[in-house]
């Protein structure tokens, strides 16, 4: 596959579609389309991180690899006190995923931008960061947004990740482990972890 859901500019031919999600008992419509991940449908991965993450009450929440949209726009729809940021290089996700939070009915408590990583961020920080991570760029691409995450993290908060055990659950966690004060394994269903991190309040 020479042209992955993580390319800027997804050269694929368009096929856009509707599909509907149940989560966390509250169905909702994306559009999909041919060149963003898991475009037959939200994946169980995703799923299991929307019903696993606890969200504040309020404060601010980063979907970190948005995508075309469901764990941010879940966020936002589960979480109305707080304002939720979703970021990812893909431009075609991005579009859907505005248009995604328009018709879930969320795009005003809603930002979504263009950012390799958390590098378009500037000085912003945030109580929560979820992240399904895009396994297939490689330890070195993961591992660096975990430190970005950390670096972004207000003290006291909390970074969820969802990871196929076989895929590198394990050293994921010992990656986590050297930056932040807690980690600990808080799902496993289906070969999936959701791994929750914290940062020290101090």
């Amino acid at each position: 596959m020479t042209d992955h859901y993580f390319s800027k500019e997804p050269g694929v031919a368009r096929d856009e579609r509707e599909i509907t999600a149940l989560l966390r008992g509250k169905t909702f419509r994306f559009l999909v389309d041919a060149g963003v991940f898991s475009k037959k449908g939200v994946d169980y991965g995703s799923r299991l991180l929307i019903e696993t993450a606890e969200l504040p009450g309020r404060g601010e929440i980063l979907d970190l690899g948005c995508g075309y949209g469901p764990v941010g726009i879940a966020c936002s729809a589960f979480a109305p006190g707080c304002r939720v940021t979703m970021v990812d290089l893909n431009r075609r996700a991005l579009e859907l995923a505005r248009r995604n939070a328009e018709r879930n009915g969320v795009s005003n408590h809603v930002e979504i931008l263009e950012s390799d990583g958390l590098s378009s961020l500037g000085n912003r920080r945030f109580d929560s960061v979820l992240t399904n991570p895009p396994i297939r760029t490689g330890k070195k691409t993961v591992y660096r947004l975990f430190a970005e995450s950390y670096d972004k993290l207000l003290p006291g908060g909390s970074l969820w990740v969802v990871i196929r055990k076989q895929q590198g659950g394990a050293s994921a966690k010992k990656e986590l482990d050297t930056r932040f004060a807690e980690v600990e394994i808080v799902e496993k269903k289906k070969g999936y972890w959701i791994l929750h991190a914290r940062k020290s309040i101090a």
